[in-house]
């Protein structure tokens, strides 16, 4: 392994408290190098606040770094294993094309996983090259950072690097790693792996690690196993209805695609949906709709529900009494999230105070909806405004009569109609990534080398709701086709 002595400080803290868990988690990495790499991007606020010098982490040494080709001090490079239910069926996985750097010690005292992903091919790549092409790495970066501007958890981007080599899929693509940072790797599929192939001490040991590091104000508790289930129960409950919300579909919610931190991870067939459609889905290989966007709660009661199985043994010594415990937690999810996503919608439809009949008001707006193929975002946008001329929607009778019942519920309420508003517009986003501009700025910089078309988009997506003008542009729906959007998986 490749450290070099930094002749200016770049701002590297790094520790690697993984590694101090049982071997079996993880495999130590000898690096991949590359043959030219180049920064495609660097997130300079990003950088910061990790503690790092983005103007050194830009020179050719920083590259390195990104690159996979050096290591800063400190760092050790390791994948992680882990299994997973994909598609609902389980398999070993692990980090088959990532490495694991080091965790950043930010000068707040955080800690952050630094990952490259299309570094190389590790233990856990079952035949595969372990590198990345590079729309796939930037569509990632594009989504994630729109991801953290809308409040949304998430892991975040610091750096695409082009590998100067080719990689083969379909085609011959460029190649590129991405530097990812999270709060942690944890998934529900390290759970899953520790159970499958590790000891009930392995266990123990992975489920203290995470409550240290994750959620220490339950380590204390009197079953803090059961504790540590609800937290993670309660972060995705929240963490789901921040996506409807938005009508962001995942695409991909396997078990190994659900962080213990709550953070959304792997943005791979993820898009955002245009027309309201509870069945949206986008992923070429979801054939059958698991994962469209209404069923995304469902699943995550699914998966949460393996994770629930995997703590079972240190929940309670009697297995019956365990899987009791179990339940009743799981089944708090419906509410929690149930009562986010309420929330959510009301400050959306500029609701400060809670009704009975907001439900129904909700639900019935989204069905109207539904039946008139509204644009999800643009439809809430225009009720902030009050641009009710352009839509279809606003033209029906449905609409009509739903009007009357919304402005009466917003006179019930004891603010103004102004605070209204303010609520509105602080809740309903001017600019999505939508998909047609994400495509747009993906082909122009792999197929032209041309990156401002992604830099333009990416600084309209940074401030969401800031509604300027610039935005608006944006907003604009793509021209209509017979083809539906399809994604893939960025391999």
């Amino acid at each position: 392994m490749i450290q070099r002595e930094e002749k200016i400080e770049t701002g590297w803290n790094l520790d690697n408290s993984y590694a101090r868990l049982p071997k079996s988690f993880f495999s130590n990495i000898s690096l991949n190098p590359v043959r030219s790499p180049e920064l495609v991007i660097l997130n300079d606020s990003l950088a910061t606040s990790l503690g790092l010098n983005a103007q050194i982490l830009r020179s050719n040494d920083g590259v390195e770094v990104l690159a996979g080709n050096q290591t800063p001090k400190g760092a050790l490079p390791l994948a992680q294993a882990y299994g997973g239910h994909q598609f609902g069926y389980f398999t070993m996985l692990g980090d088959g094309r990532a490495l694991l750097i080091g965790e950043q010690i930010t000068p707040s005292g955080e800690r952050f996983d630094v990952q490259l992903k299309g570094s190389g091919r590790t233990p856990y790549s079952r035949g595969g090259d372990g590198r990345a092409a590079l729309g796939p790495m930037l569509r990632e970066y594009i989504i994630s950072e729109a991801m953290h501007a809308l409040g949304i958890p998430t892991t975040r981007s610091l750096a695409v690097v082009t590998t100067g080599e080719l990689i083969i899929r379909e085609s011959e693509q460029p190649g590129a790693i991405l530097t990812r940072v999270a709060a942690s790797h944890l998934r529900v599929g390290t759970f899953q792996y520790a159970s499958k192939w590790g000891s009930i001490e392995d266990l123990r040991a992975l489920a203290d690690y995470t409550l240290k590091r994750h959620f220490p104000y339950v380590n204390t508790d009197e079953n803090r196993y059961l504790s540590l289930l609800k937290e993670v129960i309660k972060r995705q409950a929240e963490l789901i209805a921040k996506w409807q919300l938005v009508g962001f579909v995942h695409g991909v919610m396997n078990t190994d695609n659900m962080t213990i931190s709550g953070e959304t991870i792997d943005y791979g067939p993820c898009a955002f949906m245009d027309i309201y459609d509870p069945s949206t889905v986008f992923s070429s290989i979801d054939r059958y709709g698991r994962y469209a966007y209404g069923n995304q709660p469902h699943i995550a009661i699914w998966n949460l529900t393996q994770f629930a199985e995997t703590l079972l043994p240190l929940i309670d010594v009697n297995h019956e009494q365990a899987i009791k415990l179990a339940e009743d937690a799981i089944s708090d999810f419906t509410e929690i999230y149930h009562n986010d996503w309420l929330d959510g919608m009301r400050a959306k439809l500029g609701i400060f105070n809670k009704e009975l009949e907001d439900k129904s008001l909700i639900e019935d707006l989204l069905s109207i909806m539904h039946k008139y193929n509204a644009d999800y975002t643009n439809t809430f946008l225009a009720l902030t405004f009050s641009k009710l001329e352009d839509m279809k929607v606003f033209k029906s009778d449905e609409f009509t009569k739903w009007n009357e019942l919304w402005q009466a519920r917003l006179d019930r309420q004891q603010e103004s109609k102004d605070c209204s508003n303010q609520l509105m517009q602080k809740s309903n986003p001017a600019v999505i990534p939508r998909n047609h501009r994400v495509e747009e700025a993906l082909e122009a910089a792999v197929k032209e080398g041309d990156y401002s078309v992604m830099n333009r988009l990416l600084d309209v997506l940074s401030t969401p709701y800031a509604h300027s003008a610039e935005q608006a542009e944006y907003s604009k729906l793509p021209e209509s086709s017979t083809h539906p959007y399809v994604t893939f998986c960025g391999t």
